[in-house]
Formats: structure tokens, sequence, C-alpha cells
């Protein structure tokens, strides 16, 4: 009898391939979060502005929001075909990742610049490269705890929303499952991050702030997902083509029952 090679099975490599791209989007987005973009500049329109909670402002936010879209993605692929212990395990090797790569960006912080170095961007509007490496790399702590820790939260309420909507309607409507999670685990998300970070933080944000700005990164994070629904069904297809529609159907049958 013909044994397969571990990695020659077709579901092996596409959780790998998945697992990979989501810790890639995970750990990028942390690092280019540090950046805040203004929204309507980039798109050429008129400023939008927003009034909450006795709070106003413009839609900003951080360059991270190009990338989390596709991780709210990823994480409902894999919990489509590899359930909770494959979102669980992907989650925690993600944070894994992020911690060891601030770890390794501290320590390149730390390390003594050459000299010529340090004025080598003088000429593009950068008189000193160490302080702008460590000002771009070297990001808040409570801002680095306070998105490990909404991350981590909201993937685990994300897999229980998940799997308990599966339960609920069987394989029909995989938009509910997976949009219903996304909006229940990026409630908490959205506002525990910004809580931890500049609530709890140095910045002590007051509560109006806090709400307002809170609220309005879960509405974008919301009309994202919301817009990406037609790739989830593509990626489903997809994966259908790549496996077959026996083993596409087997995984998904295991992960229902994990």
């Amino acid at each position: 009898m013909a044994h397969t090679r571990t990695l020659d099975d077709r579901a092996t490599r596409l959780f790998i391939a998945l697992a990979a791209f989501f810790c890639v989007n995970a750990v990028l987005a942390e690092f280019i979060g540090v950046k805040i973009f203004a929204l309507e500049d980039t798109l050429g329109i008129a400023p939008f502005e927003w009034n909450l909670f006795g709070q106003s402002g413009s839609l900003s936010f951080t360059a991270g929001t190009l990338l989390w879209p596709m991780v709210f993605i990823l994480t409902d692929t894999i919990n489509e075909f590899f359930g909770r212990r494959g979102v669980k395990f992907i989650s925690w090797l993600a944070v894994g990742l992020i911690v060891y790569g601030f770890l390794f960006a501290f320590a390149a912080i730390a390390l003594a610049p050459a000299d010529w170095w340090v004025k080598a961007a003088q000429s593009q509007g950068v008189p000193d490269y160490q302080k702008a490496f460590a000002a771009i790399f070297g990001q808040g702590m409570w801002t680095i705890a306070g998105s490990i820790v909404a991350f981590l939260l909201g993937q685990l309420i994300d897999v229980a929303v998940f799997h308990r909507i599966r339960a609920a309607t069987g394989e029909k409507h995989v938009w509910l499952r997976a949009t219903g999670s996304t909006a229940v685990s990026q409630l908490v998300d959205s506002f525990v991050v910004l809580y931890i970070a500049f609530v709890l933080g140095p910045q002590h944000w007051p509560t109006s702030l806090f709400l307002a700005v809170s609220s309005v990164n879960y509405a974008y994070k919301m009309l994202a997902a919301v817009a990406l629904i037609p790739l989830l069904y593509l990626m489903r297809h997809a994966i259908r083509a790549w496996l077959g529609h026996e083993r596409e159907r087997q995984l998904r049958e295991e992960a229902a029952a994990d």
C-alpha cells in the first residue's frame, strides 16, 4: 500500500500556507501600525468629520488596518476547514512571533549605530537615522501590550462565536458565521487595544475620546469585513478546487466536530 508523505498531503500544505500568511499579516500589521494615515487624503476626497460622545475628528487609522481585514478572512477560512484547534494554534503562534519580532526590534535599537549611518539619510530629510529607527520600531510597551492582548482575546472570541453559529445553522450561511464572529470579536478587540494603550497607558485618554475613537475603528473594521465577504467565498471555492470535493467535505466535517 502506497504511503502518502506528510508534505504531499494537500490539506497539510494548505494549513501551512494559511498559517504562514496569517502570521506574516499579523506581525506586519503590528510593525506598520505605528503610522497613522488620513483616509480622506489618501482617497482624494473631502474630509469627513465624525462627532461622537462629544468628540470630533477625521478618518485617521493606523496603517495596520490595511492588513487586519485579511487576518479576519484567514481566521474564518481556517475556522471553516481546521476548526477551533487550527485557529487557536495559529493565534498563539502569531502572538509568539509578534513578541519575538519586538524583542529583536528593541535589540536592534540598542545596538550602537555606525557614525556614518546616523547621518546617511540627511539628504532625505532624516537628520538622525538612529532616532528615526528607534521612533518607528520602538513602540511603547503599553501599545504593544494592548495590541497583543486585544489580538489574542479577539481570536479566542472569534473561534467561539464562529462555531456557536455553525452549530446553530449547520453548513449553510457561511457569510453569517464569518461576519457574526468578526462583529463580536472585533467589538472586543477595538475597545480593548485602545483601553490598554491609551486609557491605562501614560496618555490617560478621557472616556469620551476612548469611546469615540474605538467606535470609529470598529465601524471601519466591520465595513471592511462585509466588503470582503465575496473574497471568503472565492477562497472557499479555490480550496475546494485544490483539495477536491471529498477531501474538502471531510475537512469541514472534522472542523465542525472539533
